[in-house]
């Protein structure tokens, strides 16, 4: 496995695993899959903020979708 941040790759066995995690590092496995995201990430309050919006968005889409989707499935008996 390793243990990234920015431009820094380290190959760590199992037992580093938590003190690189606790330094920020990402642990990925050897396919490049992240195992556990470093400690320390932020989210910016914008960047928040859009994606609730898009999430809100997503979700009035779906709701609809299913209630149209439903809606053709009776038509179509």
């Amino acid at each position: 496995m390793k243990a990234t941040r920015g431009n820094k790759v380290y190959t760590i066995d199992e037992t580093q695993k938590a003190m690189y995690q606790a330094q920020g590092y990402d642990i990925v496995d050897d396919e490049g899959k992240v195992i556990q995201y470093g400690a320390g990430k932020t989210v910016s309050y914008e960047e928040y903020k859009a994606l609730e919006e898009k999430v809100s968005k997503l979700e009035e889409d779906n709701k609809n979708l299913k209630k149209e989707n439903k809606e053709l499935k009776k038509g179509a008996q």
